[in-house]
């Protein structure tokens, strides 16, 4: 067999010296689908799409003494990628591996071609095309990374594309129905983001140091499932991506039923190859569904009604500033804040047209809809086509104010606005102008102890986004212990 060149996008340099002119040509890179054993000093070009943390075993041959090693898999075409591994010194194998990450483009110069173990090395690495691996050598073989900016197109494009056939996933609403039948199992899933949790470092009992994160995934037949991270390579990947603006496709994620939460969860593992924003008509549906349904506030509704935040876990105190402080500081991360703050409602117009206080959503996917309506508008809808089918419910927008500013435009909806207000939204409707003015009256400028729900929101004129969990009248007790001592600091 003979090895196929090609060439990268790159110019020919020349270079002019006494009167004499050399070219000097783009080094030539073997392609993956073309690799074996007997290839000599192939230079392969392509994409990370998966890489492992560094581990360390006892060395055999030096009792006492360790060794260590990493695993990555890199991609050059749409259909053929590689699994490639090193072993070494501590100081060469750490250093080799933060060299690069997940997403870059990297020149592999130099490694040795084996025919892979195919039973060994499917239990533990991403499935591959290839019957080969590669294995870099410390004194023959190097890695650098190809500078984006003279990266072709299609090459980082590959990044985007899934290595297994996008079609080919269950549904967060199918592992939750199929439950423990499917505990153990390793399978595809293709979810948005919800919510990236922090990153936790733990100690285990032998003194080793671990890492967790935990993300939350959505779609349109479940609105929060958990994906473990453990690694540090996909925990860095983690950091990446944007909540409820990310759609994932996960190759060979592990899936178990965990007792603790009595519910289904998926396990990032050493198989498991993550493509970030795929470019499928799967994944492009998802991405749309995603942002109307977030958009739309359908989200929020949700992660309300799942109540997954107890509200006596709820207990550190805020004012407005403080609050307005806390999601600027995170606002990178997106992530949550959950608090509770003693203050004013300064605008609560239930007074108002009906339709301003009740909203009509689409039961299937929470798109905003109106019962004139013969079906849903939603593009991205599971019910698309059928008969709407809607619900109706409060979603209202309050001011909230203290003696340090105005959280505007927080949401008050669902069973939080229901118990807040002490009438269902069907009640509501019975009630007559004089009736709801006064209901307006018993909350609007007294003083409230509020639970809130904040997010940083790049999209709100106010950069944050507010809901509130539960609202009653205060205690001028818990009011005087609270906000009284807040203010003589």
């Amino acid at each position: 067999m003979v090895c196929t060149l090609f060439k990268p996008r790159l110019s020919i340099t020349v270079i002019l010296r006494k009167k004499m002119t050399y070219y000097v040509s783009a080094p030539t890179y073997v392609a993956i689908s073309d690799l074996h054993p007997n290839c000599t000093h192939p230079n392969i070009l392509g994409v990370v799409i998966g890489k492992t943390d560094v581990k360390g075993f006892p060395d055999r041959k030096n009792i006492g003494s360790e060794r260590f090693t990493f695993s990555f898999t890199i991609k050059d075409s749409p259909d053929h990628f590689i699994n490639a591994s090193s072993w070494g010194r501590d100081d060469y194998i750490h250093g080799l591996s933060n060299s690069f990450r997940i997403g870059d483009c990297v020149i592999i110069e130099n490694p040795l071609v084996l025919t892979k173990d195919v039973e060994k090395e499917d239990r533990f690495c991403p499935s591959t095309p290839s019957f080969y691996r590669l294995l870099i050598n410390e004194n023959h073989s190097t890695i650098r990374v190809y500078p984006d900016t003279e990266a072709d197109d299609k090459l980082l494009a590959l990044f985007h594309l899934p290595v297994k056939d996008p079609a080919d996933f269950y549904s967060l609403g199918d592992i939750v129905a199929n439950g423990q039948t499917l505990d153990g199992s390793v399978i595809n899933i293709l979810a948005a983001v919800q919510s990236i949790g922090e990153p936790k470092n733990f100690t285990t009992s032998d003194g080793r140091n671990g890492q967790r994160c935990e993300v939350k995934l959505f779609d349109e037949t479940e609105m929060k499932f958990s994906l473990i991270c453990w690694d540090r390579e996909a925990i860095q990947l983690v950091q990446a991506w944007i909540p409820r603006e990310t759609v994932l496709f996960i190759a060979d994620a592990r899936v178990s039923f965990d007792n603790f939460r009595k519910s289904m969860v998926a396990t990032v593992t050493s198989k498991t190859i993550i493509t970030v924003n795929p470019d499928t008509k799967e994944a492009n549906q998802l991405f749309n569904y995603a942002r109307e349904f977030s958009e739309t506030g359908g989200l929020d509704d949700q992660e309300k009604q799942s109540g997954e935040v107890p509200l006596d876990s709820i207990v550190d105190v805020f004012t407005v500033n403080q609050l307005k402080l806390k999601a600027q500081e995170i606002l990178d991360r997106q992530d949550t804040i959950y608090g509770i703050t003693y203050g004013f409602m300064t605008t609560l117009r239930i007074d108002s047209s009906i339709s301003k206080v009740i909203r009509s959503r689409c039961a299937k996917c929470r798109f905003q809809v109106n019962e004139e309506m013969q079906a849903c508008t939603n593009a991205a809808c599971p019910a698309q086509g059928q008969p709407l089918e809607a619900t109706s419910g409060f979603d209202l927008l309050v001011d909230i104010t203290d003696h340090t500013g105005t959280l505007q435009s927080c949401t008050l909806s669902a069973t939080a606005a229901e118990t807040t207000l002490g009438c269902t939204a069907e009640d509501f409707v019975c009630l007559t102008e004089v009736q709801r003015t006064d209901l307006k009256w018993r909350f609007l400028l007294e003083r409230c102890k509020i639970y809130l729900k904040v997010l940083p929101s790049s999209k709100a004129r106010t950069g944050l986004r507010g809901s509130i969990l539960h609202c009653t009248l205060a205690d001028p007790v818990e009011v005087r212990q609270n906000v009284l001592t807040e203010q003589s600091k």
